[in-house]
C-alpha cells in the first residue's frame, strides 16, 4: 500500500490546486482499483473537491469562507477566545472544522475517478504564506 507526503505552498487564504500531483501518485502506484486517502497535518487549512475550470468558483467560496467566519478583530467574533496566534488563527480553526481535513477518492483505471470538472483543493484559511503536507494512502 504506497504512501507519500506532497508538499503545498500557500501564499495566504484560497484553494490550491494538487490534482495533477495526486494523479501523478496513483498513475506511478501502478494500481488499476481501489481508493486514494488524502490527509492534511494541519488545523487551519483543510481540503475539498471543488470545481476546475471556473476561477471565479474558487474566488467566490473563499469570499463565502470570510464572510461566514470574520476575522478575529471583527465585532462580530469578540467571543473568540484563542487570539494569541493573530486575527487569523481561530476563524481558519473554524473554516477547517466546516470542511474537511480527510478527503477518499476511488481510483479507477489507475486514474483518480474524478469528474470533468472536479479538482482536489487544498484550502488555506490563514493570511500569510505557510508550507502544508498533505499524506496520499493507496489502497488497492
Amino acid at each position: 500500500m504506497p504512501q507519500t507526503v506532497i508538499t503545498v505552498e500557500t501564499t495566504g487564504p484560497g484553494l490550491y490546486d494538487f490534482t495533477r500531483a495526486a494523479d501523478a501518485f496513483v498513475r506511478g502506484a501502478g494500481a488499476g482499483e481501489g481508493l486514494l486517502t488524502v490527509f492534511v497535518r494541519h488545523t487551519s487549512c483543510s481540503l475539498v473537491i471543488q470545481e476546475n475550470a471556473d476561477p471565479d468558483v474558487r474566488r467566490d467560496l473563499d469570499d463565502f469562507f470570510r464572510r461566514l467566519v470574520p476575522p478575529a478583530n471583527d465585532p462580530s467574533m469578540r467571543w473568540l477566545r484563542h487570539t494569541t496566534e493573530g486575527p487569523d488563527d481561530m476563524p481558519a480553526h473554524i473554516r477547517a472544522a466546516l470542511t474537511q481535513t480527510s478527503i477518499g477518492i476511488p481510483v479507477s483505471g489507475g486514474r483518480l475517478a474524478l469528474g470533468t470538472w472536479q479538482g482536489l483543493y487544498l484550502f488555506e484559511h490563514r493570511d500569510r504564506p505557510h508550507t502544508r503536507q498533505v499524506v496520499l494512502h493507496l489502497s488497492a
